[in-house]
């Protein structure tokens, strides 16, 4: 190979800078092959590029914008390049005793030719070629050399280019399934609280104000929030998840607020909190009733100020996000008991939601248990036809204390446990113990009972060891605690 001139050095320098420069592959494929033209005072050109059904052409030039010309390129040329995987140089393609029969070289009367294949780290992806159809000897050995070289720096540019239309392709799919599995109809439920609920959320997403949402564990707080955000301004953002009942108050506060390096120890790199990962987006804090008091007034202060510093730190740093705080306890009580700062309760709450629990949505129980039968039948593979009679009244009766996740949990286990086209009582394994008395009861009183009773079964099985208790009952230790405070149970069943 001969070594290229200056001239068509810097040809190539420039080039590479403007291919390098074009992000939309469409637009680089044209730009290139006008290049190429342009450079080597070609007539005619196209680029092949390797597709699902072979290598073909995606991009063409003619003289005039004849592209009818362009189909009589040398298919044989193009296919000979791409089988050999080398450079080609015909000075007379009707001269040439490989070509010269060829009925496009013929048809065509074409003359001088030039192509070159497209390989990045040595896997081929397509191929260049150009000719000359008015004379033959147009191209020299550097234009043959030149060709090359481009064509190292075309297949890369191609290739980051195809990534990054793979990678948009991907994104944009995926945030249409997030706003699918978060939109508001897929929080099931036709009660007339859900059906006020969804009117409340549609017009609380269209606001970027601060956020609470109260209720039971298992009522869907997460999916609320989610739904919320993928419906916002925000959207485009991240939201970020915080449980605050799993941290304890040190690591909770590095975790909101982030670390300069050495400001303590096991700190070794500088560390974003994740108030500034959710910048522009939102935060989502869960078990909100679980920050201790300290770490309450950082928040605080970051929510009057729009600004936090990382610990070690003394510049501020600018953040804007959405809050959305969760609690399965009454906030208002927990500050009427000292437990939580009545001025951050007033900036968390600013809108209040207030999800009902299962056993007040009527008939939504039902739709969500066959939409959870449909939706593990297919992951598991099981020919379902739903419940039979006597597993629906059981669904409807039974309190469900954990609500639509003990539900969800329940339909998944009957699924896998079914061995007929319907599941049954059996199936559920729905075990309520209700005393003698129970219809004097009320139903909040009942479903205490239950959880209670659930609570000391639990303690029992892990011998009363209480992380274990708590993970095995889907809360957090925190908030096992409470439970344990709320309804009177002793060291006796927990040691």
């Amino acid at each position: 190979m001969t070594n290229l001139s200056k001239e068509r050095l810097e040809i190539l320098h420039n080039i590479a800078t403007i291919i390098n420069s074009i992000p939309d592959l469409k637009t680089l494929l044209e730009r290139i092959m006008d290049l190429v033209l342009e450079t080597l005072a070609a007539e005619r050109g196209v680029i092949v590029l390797k597709q699902k059904d072979g290598f073909l052409p995606v991009v063409a030039r003619a003289p005039a914008g004849n592209l009818e010309d362009i189909k009589q390129i040398s298919k044989s040329v193009i296919e000979k390049v791409l089988a050999t995987e080398a450079p080609l140089l015909l000075h007379s393609a009707l001269e040439d005793e490989n070509f010269a029969a060829k009925a496009s070289v013929i048809f065509a009367q074409i003359k001088s030719v030039l192509a070159c294949p497209l390989r990045v780290r040595e896997k081929l992806i397509g191929a260049i070629y150009c000719d000359s159809l008015s004379q033959s000897g147009v191209f020299s050995q550097e234009d043959l050399d030149f060709l090359i070289a481009f064509a190292c720096l075309a297949a890369i540019a191609i290739e980051n280019a195809q990534m990054r239309e793979m990678l948009l392709t991907e994104n944009i799919y995926l945030k249409s399934e997030i706003t699918r599995d978060f939109s508001f109809e897929n929080i099931i439920g036709q009660s007339p609280k859900m059906l006020e609920l969804f009117s409340l959320l549609k017009k609380v997403a269209a606001t970027d104000v601060n956020v609470l949402i109260q209720g039971e564990s298992g009522t869907g707080k997460e999916l609320v929030a989610k739904a919320i955000h993928y419906h916002s301004r925000r959207s485009g953002k991240k939201i970020i998840p915080i449980y605050c009942g799993s941290l304890p108050e040190t690591l909770l506060e590095s975790e909101l607020f982030g670390y300069k390096k050495g400001s303590f120890t096991g700190a070794l790199t500088d560390k974003k909190g994740l108030i500034e990962e959710a910048d522009e987006g939102t935060l989502f804090l869960d078990e909100v009733c679980d920050i201790p008091f300290a770490t309450q007034a950082k928040l605080l202060r970051f929510l009057q100020e729009g600004e936090i510093r990382r610990i070690g730190e003394t510049e501020p740093r600018k953040v804007d996000i959405r809050i959305i705080a969760a609690t399965n306890r009454d906030l208002k009580e927990e500050v009427k008991k000292g437990k939580f700062r009545d001025d951050l309760y007033y900036r968390l709450a600013v809108l209040t939601i207030e999800l009902p629990p299962l056993r007040e949505r009527g008939d939504d129980v039902i739709l969500l248990a066959k939409h959870f039968v449909s939706k593990y039948a297919q992951k598991y593979n099981k020919d379902l036809k739903g419940l039979n009679p006597a597993a629906l009244k059981l669904i409807k009766t039974y309190p469900w204390p954990g609500n639509v996740r003990e539900l969800e949990n329940a339909m998944a286990r009957a699924v896998s446990l079914a061995e007929g086209s319907l599941i049954t009582p059996t199936d559920l394994r729905l075990e309520v113990k209700l005393e003698a008395d129970s219809s004097a009861q009320t139903l909040k009183d009942t479903v205490k009972q239950t959880e209670k009773e659930k609570i000391i079964e639990i303690l029992k099985r892990t011998q009363g060891d209480k992380t274990e208790a708590a993970k095995l009952l889907g809360i957090s230790r925190r908030a096992l605690y409470y439970k344990l405070q709320e309804y009177n149970i002793k060291d006796d069943y927990a040691s």
